[in-house]
């Protein structure tokens, strides 16, 4: 993919197939891989070609730091606003976060909260998102009527839940996590999901359960 965005942009390369070079390196070695020559050598092209598009390494750092924050908390945030029947269904809406890597990047999520360790300055960027990410979801309880300190609490263990399978790099198989969904919603909403909901949430990630899970 990377050689093939750089046919298309010429002997410099391009921003993107620089971001995703570093990108690559970052998922797979952690940020002490993100270096300007191994990158080069990665995408076959000069080092100098490299200044054409970035300052330094730092400015292509806080590139990555701001495509993560793009994705994955502009992602989560706007879930958590879309249009529900329910708070069941907007908890629903949220889980689309967990099962579609476009809309959030669990990899990457684990990726930038490992560097967050050896970085205070990526440390504060992991304490701003979780405070966004938290705040939305919050709001997104009170929305549907919850008291603030139930909205709190319910935010709370939907989100720290979620980072916990990051954490731990659980790997659910998909036929287990959705049969689980209708009572993780119902622990996280305080009420189960409707079938039609389940089957709008179901619909959306192409997977067709045994008739048996929700309520009408």
């Amino acid at each position: 993919m990377v050689q093939e965005v750089i046919r298309e942009t010429g002997w410099r390369g391009s921003k993107e197939a620089w971001l995703g070079a570093a990108y690559d390196s970052l998922m797979e070695s952690g940020v002490e891989a993100v270096r300007i020559m191994p990158l080069a050598k990665k995408l076959n092209l000069s080092r100098t070609s490299f200044y054409w598009f970035f300052k330094d390494r730092e400015q292509l750092l806080a590139e990555l730091i701001e495509r993560w924050r793009a994705k994955n908390t502009g992602n989560l945030i706007r879930q958590s606003e879309s249009y529900a029947e329910s708070i069941a269904e907007a908890v629903l809406n949220l889980f689309d976060c967990w099962l579609d890597e476009n809309l959030f990047d669990s990899q990457f999520e684990f990726a930038v909260r490992s560097w967050a360790l050896q970085s205070p300055d990526v440390a504060v960027e992991i304490r701003t998102a979780d405070e966004l990410r938290l705040h939305a979801l919050t709001d997104m309880f009170v929305r549907f009527g919850a008291q603030l300190a139930t909205a709190d609490v319910r935010a709370r263990t939907i989100y720290l839940t979620q980072i916990g399978y990051i954490s731990m790099k659980t790997n659910e198989d998909l036929v287990i996590r959705m049969k689980r969904i209708p009572e993780y919603v119902t622990i996280f909403a305080g009420r189960p999901p409707k079938t039609r909901e389940l089957q709008r949430f179901y619909a959306r990630h192409g997977y067709v359960p045994l008739p048996d899970g929700g309520t009408s």
